[in-house]
């Protein structure tokens, strides 16, 4: 590249903004890379990291601000224009043919043509070699990419991108599945990379990756840009003060409860690839928050918990008594309920109505003879539609045609119904409006007020710090710290979901 090419930004967003509906998922976000930089792009979960992403790959059309690459105003309407302008993603899990070759997936829909216009293959062979020599990549390149480890799909996208000439490299979240070997060879990668002049963004939540590959961090944080540092010139304290920095206020009616008896206990819970020797408690009128990065695996506990997903060892227990696992009818009969994160497909049937939905869990107990009437129906769900202000014309009104807070409601009216001692809600508030969330929370704290043991799975880290009695860290599969209330400042949380150790005098004032 000319000089005059590398004082030009490879990309430049400005002021761009991205709504679906009534959801604002980009309010206001800005990123400049330079060519010959590894750019990281950190924040918290929905901070706006994936939709800013997909708007320079082509996925979503931005509603306003300004784009620019390599110089040029651009709008792109597919992810076949940015590709061909030189821009390439490289996910998590790469999507390959593991029918064809390595070879054949790097050319996939491009091969070059030889004499008589047939596929020049050799021409491929060749050029795939000379791009794994310069990575320094020792893979063959005709071996079939069926049964390659997630590492080597990898490298196989970037060979991809080489082989298309891309100037900008997005990397999102490339080493949640990879070994520290792996990683060390991906990075080594990306530098090569970067010294060929070509422009990366790496997004990830690993403070330690972020410091070891990246030149300069931009900050995202609520759909909006916060802040763009050199990474010599700052640290993981200031990075961790403005991904979260937000005050815990009205959002969060806590109210302080009497602690009472142990009603969960899990004991050296064990599933291999999602969680290991968990242990934890919850007593009545005690919400104790599951936080942690997502892929963490927080869910996973919550699911093995209720007994919807197996698990290899360790023993769950409810009120004193022993839940068997994969029976999730045991653990409702003895008193649990759980309220899924995806209410669309796990927590309600979207074609049914309000009544059919809160009284899916007690039909047994409403049916006469094995026969359920409309009337029964009304009749046990018209309290708890009451109760959480679902606002509806009519208890027959089908779910699919309510807001997702309603919505949200209604899956929590559900399992109310079955009058639990023990409730645990995945991501309870995701995707609802503000004040909808204050009315969840609200009711969360008289459900615990009332003795109510609750579980509570969130990435948000403001309603983990504004609701949580004590708050369980989970960290790849582990839980990796237990704060108190009084020790759950966003620096201490953060620093456990990223870090091998939280420092316990992390943050002394609550944000």
């Amino acid at each position: 590249m000319s000089n005059e090419t590398d004082r030009v930004p490879v990309l430049q967003l400005d002021s761009v903004r991205k709504s679906f509906g009534s959801v604002k998922a980009l309010a206001e976000g800005s990123l400049t890379v330079h060519p010959g930089s590894i750019h990281a792009l950190v924040g918290e979960n929905g901070a706006g990291k994936s939709t800013l992403i997909k708007v320079v790959a082509g996925l979503h059309r931005r509603d306003s601000g300004a784009f620019r690459f390599r110089g040029q105003d651009v709008d792109f309407t597919n992810t076949a224009e940015a590709k061909d302008a030189g821009i390439a993603v490289i996910y998590q899990e790469p999507t390959l043919f593991p029918d064809l070759s390595v070879t054949e997936n790097i050319f996939m829909g491009r091969q070059p043509l030889g004499s008589g216009r047939r596929i020049d293959k050799q021409a491929m062979l060749r050029e795939t070699r000379q791009i794994f020599a310069r990575l320094g990549v020792d893979l063959d390149p005709q071996r079939s990419a069926q049964g390659l480890s997630i590492a080597d799909q990898q490298i196989i996208e970037i060979a991809k991108a080489i082989s298309l000439d891309a100037h900008l490299l997005i990397m999102d979240e490339p080493t949640a599945a990879l070994s520290g070997t792996e990683v060390e060879r991906l990075f080594a990668v990306a530098r090569s990379l970067r010294d060929e002049g070509r422009g990366i963004v790496f997004i990830s939540h690993r403070f330690d990756e972020v410091f070891s590959l990246c030149d300069m961090i931009t900050v995202m944080r609520d759909g909006s840009y916060v802040a763009t540092r050199p990474t010599a010139e700052t640290d993981s304290q200031e990075l961790v003060r403005m991904m979260v920095g937000r005050e815990v206020d009205e959002l969060y009616p806590k109210t302080e409860t009497t602690i009472g008896d142990v009603v969960l206990e899990v004991r050296n819970l064990h599933s291999a690839g999602n969680f290991h020797d968990v242990s934890f408690e919850v007593r009545s009128g005690e919400i104790v928050g599951l936080a942690g990065l997502v892929g963490a695996g927080r869910s996973e506990i919550a699911r093995a918990v209720f007994g919807v997903d197996g698990y290899d060892s360790g023993t769950v227990r409810l009120l004193g008594s022993q839940i068997p696992q994969k029976k999730p009818q045991a653990a409702i009969a003895a008193g649990m309920a759980l309220i899924p994160e995806d209410r669309r497909q796990q927590g309600l049937v979207i074609a049914s109505s309000v009544a059919q939905n809160i009284a899916a869990a007690i039909r047994d107990r409403l049916s006469r003879s094995g026969i359920l009437t409309t009337a029964a129906e009304n009749r046990a769900s018209q309290m708890w539609a009451r109760k959480l202000q679902v606002k509806t014309n009519a208890l027959s009104m089908h779910a699919s045609t309510m807001s997702g807070g309603n919505q949200q409601k209604v899956a929590i009216a559900k399992w109310l119904a079955t009058e639990p001692r023990l409730l645990i809600i995945d991501e309870p508030t995701r995707g609802i409006d503000v004040g909808t969330k204050a009315e969840v929370h609200r009711l969360l704290s008289e459900l615990a007020g009332e003795g109510m043991a609750i579980l509570m799975v969130s990435s948000e880290l403001p309603e983990v710090l504004g609701m949580a009695d004590r708050v369980l860290v989970v960290r790849e599969g582990r839980i990796n710290a237990e704060l108190d209330r009084s020790e759950a400042t966003p620096e201490a949380v953060m620093y456990a979901a990223t870090e091998d150790r939280a420092p316990r005098e992390a943050g002394k004032e609550r944000v």
